[in-house]
């Protein structure tokens, strides 16, 4: 045998020992794989997870079976730890969308992987939550009132990985925000934060501007296959992208760690596609395209989260047109039905809408017109002015807390059956401001007229005056009076028409709309006329001036239904200059003699 020919002999064997190797080591992702119990594991087990890395086909990484923390994640929850001996992820470790990639050893089903360990290990690792853990999660009873989730705890301006050991962290899922720019993102990133939910604007979706009343085709998903959750589909798109982990017909398991912990909940399932994965030392994450919703996710628990596909569930339509634009493109999009998120993604899809687009050009001011309509109610609308768009950026969380007092209340289970928007230039900056404001005397007689003079101007405007006259009654003999020039909102405060509610005080969901209803107009200024007086409320009827002891009894009988309160009472008032803002408030003395 010649050197050329023993040559390519040994190049042969090579090639069939790195192709046994293969063999070994990398094998198809097993469909229907039998499971492989806790107890069977053992430290050096070589195994395999699949997962996407580009696209929306699963392809595997080779992984190292460490040990089995015991208990790790509560009792009787343990935790499989693994090195990532792949080339491809030992350099950028467990990646955010990973979440619920299942780990197969020996062609069995292992567990699938949840958690980052650290992040600035020299040799990567990851942990995994068995699978007997997670298919639990299935059995679990399904949503209670499938229109009314568990409402999301309140992180306190921290995201929810900030609350975690820094050593061991959930793989947050890559929650993208599609429709939003960049600029409009960084505005309401601070609402979303206040709910644990951090996003990445580098995302986008596939389905935009689309509203089917049907769901998607289903997809063939699998083990490794990507799969998101979906807070808001359409025009805007929001939802955190995570890997399939287990199915079983229309069953389907995900993630491997809670989303939310939300429990027993309601929440869209759709596709999506990865685009790439961004590297980091500190948290790499898959950018990803969302696509249409495919099912609904009816658990979120500590091991997992698992729906079905094919169930649709229940959306509200949000709808933002613009009456005065030359093209009246409008954005529709729709929002889960959850009491926190509905009003920030619906603020977000707003804030868009004067922002994040070449057609935006409210720079003088605009209107904002909100129609929310309730099941077999008339609508609510709640019209406000902002003097620009840095009006609304800075009174995004004012805006965001006066459409969760519209949307919700503690009554009923109710939620909208959609909200429009109506967005409108003003034709000028809608700013104003008080020069001067005069009364002709302070001291009148019953039958007497005082004149009311208001020096203002508009922005860059010439002064104007506005003259109001008033006829002093009969029945204001004897009284110190004030007369108030301020807005709506402060007015509602100084005469006890407070914008927040005490659940005792009102009968139930009409009664609390009616009580909305009677807020003053945000826009323009009222001139009124008030004294001092102390209010005994019944619920939202009030009594001024009640003798002290028909009010002891009555506070005695139910203190949490009758409650005293020291304010102002408008004996008169009248609304001036609407379409104007004011930040001001001025008051003035008027005595009555007897």
């Amino acid at each position: 045998m010649n050197t050329k020919q023993r040559g390519s002999q040994v190049g042969m064997m090579r090639g069939m020992a790195l192709l046994l190797c293969s063999c070994v080591f990398s094998f198809a992702q097993p469909h229907n794989a039998p499971l492989l119990a806790l107890e069977e594991l053992q430290p050096g087990m070589k195994g395999e997870v699949w997962t996407v890395f580009r696209g929306s086909a699963p392809e595997p990484f080779a992984v190292q079976v460490t040990g089995v923390l015991r208990n790790a994640l509560g009792p009787g929850k343990s935790m499989i730890l693994c090195e990532l001996t792949d080339p491809r992820v030992q350099g950028m470790g467990a990646v955010a969308g990973m979440s619920g990639s299942p780990l197969y050893i020996d062609g069995k089903l292992a567990g699938v992987l949840a958690y980052q360990i650290q992040r600035f290990e020299t040799v990567r690792h990851a942990g995994f939550t068995p699978i007997k853990d997670m298919l639990e999660v299935s059995t679990l009873p399904a949503p209670r009132d499938a229109l009314n989730p568990t409402p999301i705890p309140i992180k306190g301006g921290q995201s929810a990985r900030s609350t975690a050991p820094s050593d061991i962290q959930p793989l947050t899922p890559a929650f993208t925000a599609g429709g939003l720019s960049p600029l409009v993102a960084g505005l309401v990133a601070p609402q979303f934060d206040s709910l644990g939910l951090s996003f990445n604007a580098l995302g986008g979706s596939l389905d935009s501007g689309a509203q089917p009343s049907a769901l998607g085709a289903p997809p063939a998903l699998q083990p490794g296959g990507v799969v998101a959750v979906a807070l808001a589909v359409g025009d805007i798109t929001i939802a955190g992208t995570g890997t399939v982990s287990h199915v079983d017909g229309s069953h389907v398991l995900a993630f491997g760690h809670p989303m939310l912990s939300l429990g027993a909940t309601e929440l869209p399932m759709a596709a999506a596609e990865v685009v790439t994965i961004l590297p980091s030392q500190l948290n790499s994450i898959k950018v990803s395209n969302t696509g249409p919703i495919i099912g609904a996710f009816s658990q979120d628990r500590l091991s997992g989260i698992y729906g079905e596909l094919g169930r649709e569930p229940a959306m509200v339509p949000v709808e933002i047109s613009f009456p005065t634009r030359q093209n009246r493109k409008s954005l529709n999009f729709r929002v889960v039905r959850h009491e926190q998120v509905l009003p920030i993604i619906a603020a977000s899809g707003l804030a868009q809408a004067v922002n994040g687009s070449n057609e935006s050009g409210f720079t003088r001011g605009f209107r904002v017109t909100v129609n929310v309509e309730f099941p077999g109610r008339e609508p609510v609308e709640l019209s406000q002015i902002y003097p620009g768009p840095q009006g609304l950026n800075q009174g995004l969380t004012e805006f965001v807390g006066n459409l969760s007092l519209w949307l919700f209340n503690p009554y009923e289970r109710v939620f909208p059956d959609r909200i429009r928007f109506a967005v409108e230039d003003t034709p000028d900056s809608p700013q104003g401001i008080v020069e001067q404001f005069q009364v002709s005397r302070t001291s009148a007689l019953p039958g007497e007229h005082v004149d009311l003079s208001l020096g203002w101007r508009g922005f860059q405007r010439a002064s104007r005056t506005e003259a109001l006259g008033l006829d002093i009654p009969r029945e204001w003999a004897g009284k110190d009076l004030e007369v108030i020039v301020t807005n709506g909102p402060a007015l509602d405060e100084l005469t006890g028409r407070s914008r927040t509610f005490v659940v005792a005080q009102l009968r139930g969901f009409d009664e609390y709309i009616s009580a909305l209803r009677q807020f003053r107009r945000t826009d323009g200024l009222y001139v009124a006329v008030v004294e001092k007086t102390r209010l005994l409320t019944d619920q939202r009827d009030s009594t001024a001036e009640m003798p002290g002891s028909l009010e002891r009894i009555a506070r005695a009988a139910d203190e949490a239904r009758f409650q005293r309160r020291d304010v102002l009472a408008p004996l008169w008032e009248q609304h001036i200059l609407p379409g104007t803002l004011f930040n001001i408030q001025l008051r003035k003395p008027l005595n009555i003699a007897d």
